[in-house]
């Protein structure tokens, strides 16, 4: 059973950085693609980034692009999201998934696996 565990959520003020940490159980999902989606209360879940297998692609929505960035080492079956410059309105919860997108990368329903999420809180 694959199994996605998120860490590193917590609370910043405006301006600081946070680092996400994604830690995949099953080393199966070396060669899928994982992305980083979040949610905020009211809204529906969004794409953030995501990194194909190989980590030579990576792909970010326009609200992170040059503030966030997305890499994995597969040996260690890893992925981080490294989050500059955040705003309020980066609060969210953020999930790891894994998939074999054989799409769009920033689609949610491509992704097979979830993680349970980690809250990420930007005060102003």
């Amino acid at each position: 059973q694959v199994q996605l565990v998120e860490s590193g959520g917590g609370l910043v003020q405006a301006g600081g950085s946070l680092r996400l940490s994604c830690t995949v159980s099953a080393r199966t999902v070396s060669s899928y693609a994982m992305g980083w989606f979040r949610q905020a209360p009211g809204k529906e879940r969004e794409f953030v980034a995501a990194i194909t297998w190989s980590g030579r692609s990576a792909a970010y929505a326009d609200a992170v692009k040059g503030r966030f960035t997305i890499s994995r080492v597969n040996a260690k079956m890893m992925v981080d999201l490294q989050m500059n410059s955040l705003k309020p309105e980066d609060t969210a919860v953020y999930y790891c998934a894994a998939g074999l997108v054989g799409g769009s990368l920033a689609t949610v329903f491509e992704y097979d696996y979830w993680g349970q999420g980690t809250q990420v809180t930007v005060s102003s």
